[in-house]
């Protein structure tokens, strides 16, 4: 198999070779990466629907979508079509400027987050020094656009579930953050790739090991954070009849769906370069496979471990999921960082 590198080498050479002025040459490669990188979010995230849909219907002793392509792989190409083709309803006393920027904002936030990804050896768009505060710092305005799109709604249940999801994602927030601390201290970079690089040697030098507590808690906030069961109180269809985009049909609301499936993969992600060597092989002799499938493995298979809790638990009351918070994440993160520096000094 080619590495991707190979290619990117290959695409650098052709655009030196035109002689263009160094600024024309390094928007030329930026917007090259841009595109390749929303080219494969898009493909992603029609895989990832497809995925929930299985994974959700061999749970429940079901086959899922069968009919549309091999095992129903079309179906998510057919729904896409048809929200397309839908009419873009808006309610006529609705913020018209805030209704339509909310579901831009939240899809925009999912793909810049992507910039600082190391997706293999030297498949980054840009290697930050400071690259995991980026990322926290970037999601973090998904919270304004899910109050956006309740307060634009002019609907009651739609303003009811954007607060109650800046309020989670507010208070989850705070322990995934301090969750990733003990894998900063262990490494001493910031920077996504770094965080790889220093996971050299196989899997028993990963960060999962001796950051498991970190990573436990890492994964619940992140589901919280993702508003996906145990967690998804913002769309308790039996309270607030589908949450903050209940008023929202067509393309909008699909930015919205495709955007949960984005941040998702987005967590796996960030988890897989923290915690799960990023894309270094488990084992010795397995370095001939692309560094870029074994970083999407390992995501997917954290993918898979979010979708196992959504199929598995049920919803959480709200009080509860605040105390869980606020009462059992963040003094475990407190532990964990203790724990952390305290390794790190004595050893």
């Amino acid at each position: 198999m080619l590495e991707l590198t190979g290619i990117l080498d290959w695409i650098v050479v052709i655009v030196d070779g035109l002689g263009l002025p160094d600024v024309v040459r390094d928007i030329i490669l930026m917007v090259l990466a841009i595109a390749a990188i929303v080219v494969f979010l898009l493909i992603m995230c029609l895989f990832l629907v497809w995925m929930e849909r299985k994974v959700s219907a061999h749970f429940q002793d079901r086959l899922g979508p069968m009919m549309t392509g091999w095992h129903g792989w079309i179906q998510t190409i057919a729904d896409a079509l048809k929200l397309l083709q839908k009419e873009d309803i808006i309610v006529a006393s609705a913020d018209r400027k805030v209704h339509f920027w909310a579901p831009i904002i939240v899809f925009t936030v999912c793909l810049t987050a992507y910039a600082v990804i190391p997706f293999g050896k030297g498949l980054i768009a840009a290697d930050l020094n400071i690259g995991i505060v980026y990322i926290l710092a970037i999601t973090s305005f998904t919270v304004i656009s899910l109050l956006m799109a309740g307060w634009g709604s002019n609907n009651k249940y739609a303003l009811l579930g954007g607060m109650r999801s800046a309020a989670q994602i507010v208070a989850y927030e705070v322990p995934l953050t301090m969750s990733l601390i003990g894998v900063v201290l262990m490494s001493g970079t910031l920077s996504m790739y770094g965080f790889v690089e220093a996971q050299t040697s196989y899997f028993y030098n990963w960060y999962i090991w001796p950051q498991f507590l970190g990573f436990a808690i890492y994964i619940t906030a992140a589901t919280a954070e993702l508003n996906r069961t145990p967690f998804d109180l913002p769309e308790a269809e039996q309270e607030l009849v589908a949450g903050f985009n209940i008023e929202y049909s067509g393309m909008k609301f699909a930015m919205f769906f495709l955007a949960e499936f984005l941040n998702m993969f987005t967590v796996a992600a960030v988890g897989t370069t923290l915690f799960l060597g990023g894309w270094q092989p488990p084992l010795p002799g397995l370095d001939f496979i692309p560094s870029w499938i074994w970083f999407i493995g390992k995501s997917l298979f954290l993918v898979f471990i979010i979708m196992w809790f959504k199929w598995t638990y049920p919803r959480l009351r709200v009080d509860h999921l605040m105390d869980f918070a606020w009462k059992v994440l963040l003094p475990l993160a407190f532990l964990n960082i203790f724990l952390t520096a305290l390794g790190v000094y004595l050893f």
